[in-house]
């Protein structure tokens, strides 16, 4: 059994068997993905990517309460400049 004590990052460390609840559909949709044998991968892909996602909004809260929302406009232009387009406005969140 794994030391308790070990803290590892995600998606290391020894694996542990757990028992999730998923509704049918959802279930469903990922066995449709990935087979059977796949899902336990699957729902670990999953999970690192929403802690990550986790991650980065409590970052942005953080620079938030910090400096201040960015401005809607400064955010357009710098998602174009990496969307490689303009800053046109044409597609920018409102």
């Amino acid at each position: 059994m794994a030391d308790h004590e070990t803290v590892f990052p995600p998606g290391n460390g020894p694996t542990s068997g757990i028992s999730v609840s998923l509704t049918a559909g959802t279930l469903q949709a990922i066995r449709k993905r990935v087979g059977k044998r796949g899902l336990s991968a699957y729902l670990e892909r999953a999970a690192q990517r929403q802690i990550e996602r986790d991650n980065l909004d409590e970052l942005i809260a953080d620079f938030d309460k910090t400096n201040g929302s960015a401005a809607p406009e400064a955010v357009a232009a710098k998602r174009a400049k990496l969307a490689g387009g303009t800053s046109s406005g044409a597609g920018a969140a409102t």
